[in-house]
């Protein structure tokens, strides 16, 4: 930095590093945060398109890019998402990603159509891994908005782990059967559109079977 030659310009240049990379990164996060929704969005949009595109080697590519691409925008920069990779998340991403170079590879459309089933086993050993070893998955996103987690709500966190658990395992074979059995149009429509609405009832269900069940029952159990 140049010096400054009064008093006012000093004041001026401590206030402009000290707002600047606050400017600069509110409009980072913002953007960080559009692209991981628009990146999450995406992959049931391809999947629903899917169908439509005589490609299944440009779908692969277009899904080994998108893994990566949810990686960086979740975590910054890409040397910093494979240091941040637990042993499981090397297993989960290895699987999907040779699950998409292999469908770019061969252009197999019976690989590409059990994408979605890799998926599903993918999160199913995210989320077990965590029952194994703790905290399980649901409680690390509790403690996200709520740190002080009492015995009971650690208790009820690792029973919705273990549903969701449960939900990978019918979906994902579900999932296989439309692949293996379902016309291209059919296995589209379900794998993008109806398993999403699927999980949007589960995580709506679960909601409102917390806030009218569970948590009154433990208010009460706390004031006795």
């Amino acid at each position: 930095m140049q010096a400054e030659h009064s008093r006012s310009g000093e004041q001026g240049a401590a206030r402009h590093e000290a707002e600047g990379p606050g400017l600069h990164a509110r409009p980072l996060g913002w953007l960080r945060a559009v692209l991981q929704v628009a990146l999450k969005v995406a992959y049931p949009l391809m999947i629903l398109c899917a169908w439509r595109w005589d490609s299944p080697r440009y779908i692969g590519a277009a899904l080994f890019a998108l893994l990566w691409l949810q990686r960086w925008a979740g975590t910054g920069t890409f040397a910093k998402s494979l240091r941040q990779l637990t042993a499981t998340d090397w297993c989960v991403v290895g699987l999907l990603s040779c699950a998409s170079a292999g469908i770019v590879l061969s252009g197999s459309e019976l690989l590409l159509h059990l994408y979605p089933s890799f998926v599903n086993l993918g999160l199913l050993v995210a989320f077990s891994a965590t029952l194994v070893h703790g905290p399980s998955m649901i409680e690390k996103f509790a403690r996200m908005g709520n740190p002080e987690l009492g015995a009971h709500a650690v208790r009820y966190t690792r029973r919705v782990t273990q549903m969701w658990c449960v939900f990978f395992i019918l979906n994902g074979a579900f999932s296989a059967y439309t692949a293996l059995f379902w016309t291209p149009a059919a296995w589209s429509l379900y794998n993008g559109a109806i398993a999403y609405g699927l999980i949007g009832v589960l995580l709506v269900g679960e909601i409102a079977w917390r806030y009218l069940a569970v948590l009154p029952r433990a208010a009460r159990s706390e004031a006795a």
